[in-house]
């Protein structure tokens, strides 16, 4: 069901773009925008785990240097019948993890030095699982594609936009001086950037509950999990993360962000609430049992 969802909500984001390039220029505007998204996300199948580790100054570990780390990824692997990934640090004082690569077979996951000293064992054991069943799941290419076809509609809407304050693009076609050309311009610089941000977040939601199950299952401690997501929201709530940013905020097994609290903030959140997240752990822990 959840894949089902996504493979839906893909192609709104798809169909969203082609749309743009439609109002632009018709059929050229439309394979036009196919084409700028198929190079961007070329780029970013390729490049986009080396940017962001590169981004928060992760530092990939040995077995020599962090053993007990390095092995529990290795443990849980095995048990996930997957390749093992890079293991990475960030220094950084907020606990938080994510996990990035193209595939299995190119994976990293990252944690910050700070998650290792907040979680017991167990705890980092569940958060670890979540991020390889986000590989496993191959999340990490599906928010790439996501977060770039985004990305593409949110800077068309950003060019239409200071088109339009310098009068530049076809202000002065008659039909697009009236209802029509007002319209248009609605269409581009808000309601298309605020229907790409809403899938976007739909698919995330999604992709971290299914994360969360198949984590769960992974190290067969899912109240485990709970308890950890629990502390980092509580961690993210009181402790700036200075290096998050977000347009990477959707990678972190909890939104770096959560502190700013607002009804607002809550609604455009790249996460589901930690309520509903630990809730299906709950329950699924009762299943299991």
């Amino acid at each position: 069901m959840n894949s089902l969802k996504t493979t839906v909500l893909l192609a709104a984001l798809t169909g969203l773009l082609l749309a743009i390039g439609n109002l632009f220029g018709g059929t050229q505007g439309m394979t036009f925008m196919l084409l700028v998204s198929v190079l961007m996300n070329f780029f970013s199948y390729w490049y986009s785990d080396k940017i962001v580790l590169k981004m928060y100054g992760a530092r990939e570990v040995t077995m020599d240097q962090a053993p007990d780390l390095v092995r529990m990824v290795d443990r849980l692997t095995q048990t996930a019948g997957m390749p093992m990934p890079r293991v990475y640090i960030i220094n950084t004082d907020t606990p938080n993890a994510f996990a990035t690569g193209r595939d299995p077979e190119h994976a990293a996951v990252a944690v910050t030095t700070s998650i290792m000293r907040a979680l017991t064992y167990e705890e980092l054991e569940g958060v670890l699982a979540h991020e390889l069943a986000h590989i496993q799941n191959r999340d990490t290419l599906i928010s790439t594609v996501v977060a770039t076809i985004a990305g593409v509609i949110t800077m068309i809407a950003n060019i239409a936009q200071w088109a339009a304050i310098f009068g530049l693009g076809r202000g002065n076609d008659n039909e697009d001086n009236g209802i029509g050309g007002i319209l248009e311009f609605v269409i581009l610089v808000v309601v298309a950037p605020l229907a790409a941000t809403l899938i976007q977040l739909g698919i995330s939601r999604t992709r971290e509950f299914q994360a969360d199950a198949t984590g769960a299952k992974f190290c067969g401690k899912p109240l485990a999990l709970a308890s950890a997501l629990q502390k980092i929201e509580y961690y993210a709530k009181h402790r700036v993360m200075p290096e998050a940013t977000p347009s990477t905020s959707h990678m972190f097994i909890v939104n770096p962000f959560s502190g700013a609290g607002s009804w607002m903030t809550s609604l455009f959140s790249t996460h589901p609430s930690t309520e509903q997240r630990v809730a299906k752990l709950q329950e699924l822990a009762r299943q299991m049992r």
